[in-house]
């Protein structure tokens, strides 16, 4: 898809707006899985996830390829449309972003903080992007994909990150959306010459991509339910299941409970706010314990932003809940 010359350019492109995240080793997490465990902490970043990358790289090309872009139009569940309105800025260009109806809250107010327009439309993402479609053609904007070669190359940039300073990882945890951030790490690591495996993540309520790993070929789903909205996504698209079929050694799924737990787990031993997306990762290693004990494991805590609501109905109260439940049983 891309070089490691081209990665490394992003890389520096990246750096003027988005520092290095950290790559910390947690020793509560490492005594909890039975590994040495890293977690990537692109929770960190100003948008407060992982795609803030892949916005600044795919602005960049779109306005060195053309010097009149009036416009940009995308759709999101959130993070990729704060990635897209902090680019906006930096660069410049007018971002109008679609989500779906109901859509978080705290993540709508932040892509209007960065500035863009936000439409409010359909039921889910799928709904939302065919609409930003018909208004980019009505409105004369540059549609943006949630998946591109652009985007991929620009989020690349966190695994060049973690690789180049923990090359000996054995596995990789990534969560799965529409498939960006696991693309970039399969990208990144393949370009490094590293043998790390590649694990990808999704929730039991939206398996799209674990279905059609399973298949070998694209299984769509009639619809996405979990909380994690960042891993919400009925349709795998075709270039993005192309790489992890060839790339990823699997995809586990985890249930609305494992990520909830997984929150809570980040937040106790760490101190780190991880939105639902953001813990699968955890939640599969915790699920998958037996395999990797005594061995290396990274984990890409790809994003923090949950509403205070959510995290405190979920994570906080459903925690007591099952508490009471067990002490009671």
């Amino acid at each position: 898809m891309f070089t490691l010359e081209d990665a490394e350019r992003a890389h520096r492109l990246v750096g003027g707006v988005v520092p290095p995240s950290a790559a910390r080793q947690w020793p509560l997490l490492s005594e909890l899985l039975g590994t040495q465990t890293v977690v990537k902490h692109e929770n960190h970043n100003p948008t407060g996830a992982f795609k803030v990358r892949g916005g600044l790289t795919y602005l960049d090309a779109l306005t060195r390829r053309k010097s009149d872009v009036s416009g940009i139009i995308s759709a999101t569940r959130g993070n990729h449309g704060q990635s897209l309105a902090l680019a906006g800025m930096h660069f410049g260009v007018p971002v109008t972003i679609v989500v779906p109806e109901g859509n978080s809250v705290e993540k709508n107010a932040a892509m209007r903080a960065y500035g863009a327009e936000l439409i409010e439309h359909g039921a889910d993402f799928e709904a939302a992007a065919s609409h930003a479609l018909e208004l980019a053609g009505a409105r004369g904007l540059e549609r943006v994909p949630s998946f591109h070669r652009n985007l991929v190359l620009g989020v690349s940039t966190y695994g060049l990150e973690l690789l180049n300073q923990h090359s000996d990882l054995d596995t990789l945890y990534v969560p799965i959306g529409l498939g960006s951030g696991i693309c970039g790490c399969i990208q990144a690591r393949d370009l490094l010459g590293l043998k790390t495996e590649i694990v990808g993540v999704q929730a039991a309520g939206a398996p799209s991509y674990a279905l059609s790993f399973e298949a070998g070929h694209a299984v769509e789903t009639p619809a996405a339910q979990t909380f994690a909205d960042g891993v919400a996504t009925r349709v795998p698209d075709p270039e993005a299941l192309d790489m992890i079929l060839k790339g990823a050694t699997r995809v586990v799924i985890v249930d609305e409970q494992e990520i909830a737990d997984a929150v809570r787990l980040y937040w106790q031993k760490t101190h780190n706010l991880a939105e639902g997306a953001g813990a699968v990762p955890l939640a599969a290693a915790l699920k998958e314990k037996s395999l990797n004990m005594g061995r290396k494991v990274g984990l890409i805590l790809s994003g923090g932003n949950i509403d205070l609501d959510l995290f405190a109905e979920r994570i906080i109260v459903g925690a007591h809940k099952a508490g009471s439940e067990e002490r009671a049983a």
